[in-house]
């Protein structure tokens, strides 16, 4: 099956940046969405950006202007590149991808990379 690894987090001060990255790894597969997740100590995981095959991008309001998704399709990786990050946003990110088999439906759907901690603090 399809397997995402992340990596990028770390420790970074208020206002600096970090980039993140995901690569998946399998075969006989295409991605149709792609993007990050995060979830703060005590809250629920939500959405920070999403991109689609054709390269359309959602992005959360609170991220909007200061985050910015990308991929490489030689590399089956994608990134998330944060701006001026804030404390609150410390979280662990988690990159998705919803992944399709043209041979095995049952095989189609919702992958997780294993989590980065990403901590914004002076």
């Amino acid at each position: 099956q399809v397997q995402l690894v992340e990596s990028g987090g770390g420790l970074v001060q208020p206002g600096g940046s970090l980039r993140l990255s995901c690569a998946a790894s399998g075969s006989a597969f295409s991605i149709n969405a792609m993007g990050w997740y995060r979830q703060a100590p005590g809250k629920q995981r939500e959405l920070v950006a999403l991109m689609t095959a054709g390269g359309s991008t959602d992005y959360a309001a609170s991220v909007r202007g200061r985050f910015t998704i990308s991929r490489d399709n030689a590399k089956n990786t994608w990134y998330l590149q944060m701006n001026s990050l804030k404390p609150e946003e410390t979280a662990v990110y988690y990159c998705y991808a919803h992944i399709i088999y043209s041979s095995s439906t049952s095989r189609c759907g919702d992958y997780w990379g294993q989590g980065t901690q990403v901590t914004v603090s002076s």
